[in-house]
């Protein structure tokens, strides 16, 4: 299709030159600014030296660059249901990052105690208020604070607790649920 002396373009580059060598799907080229490199021969597109650049974009097929450029359809996921009488799920992030402005000068000993006491503070504040659920999020990392949490749930009588959804969470995060008693 190309031949050596063949004016080209680049295509998507602002690139112009002359075609110095054809080496199966690779052809060198001569810039016009001097400059000697190497492309694809679906990244070059000839240029007749009788016409214009824009004559030769007008002969390519404009419906195959569009098929080409179109903007993927988003996936779509089956949304989970919802019980009725399942509202808004408190989340709480026990990432440091989210509970102080900043962390230098505290040693893993207290990061992990300060994630630990919000965690049993979101909890009494559920049990007292009876909210059925909430989440922790806390990240999957080395599992200490994973393993911190399980334990301190375990804890509890009132209280199961499993890996949130996946989807939703990844596998950073604990579902709580709060069995309630009758007043």
């Amino acid at each position: 299709m190309l031949n050596k002396g063949d004016s080209v373009s680049v295509l998507d580059e602002a690139i112009n030159g002359v075609v110095q060598v054809v080496n199966g799907s690779d052809v060198t080229i001569e810039t016009e600014d001097g400059f000697v490199m190497t492309f694809k021969v679906n990244e070059l597109l000839k240029i007749n030296n009788t016409s214009n650049l824009m004559d030769s974009i007008r002969r390519i097929n404009i419906d195959e660059i569009k098929k080409e450029k179109e903007i993927p359809k988003p996936r779509s996921f089956v949304k989970e249901r919802k019980d009725r009488g399942e509202g808004i799920v408190p989340e709480f992030d026990l990432h440091i990052e989210k509970l102080v402005k900043n962390k230098n000068g505290m040693s893993n000993y207290d990061i992990l105690t300060l994630q630990s006491d919000t965690a049993k503070r979101h909890i009494e504040f559920a049990i007292k208020n009876r909210i059925p659920k909430i989440v922790f999020i806390h990240g999957v990392g080395e599992g200490i604070l994973k393993a911190e949490l399980d334990f301190m749930l375990g804890r509890y009588d009132n209280i199961d607790f499993k890996e949130a959804d996946y989807q939703k969470y990844g596998q950073g995060a604990t579902e709580v649920f709060i069995k309630q008693s009758a007043k």
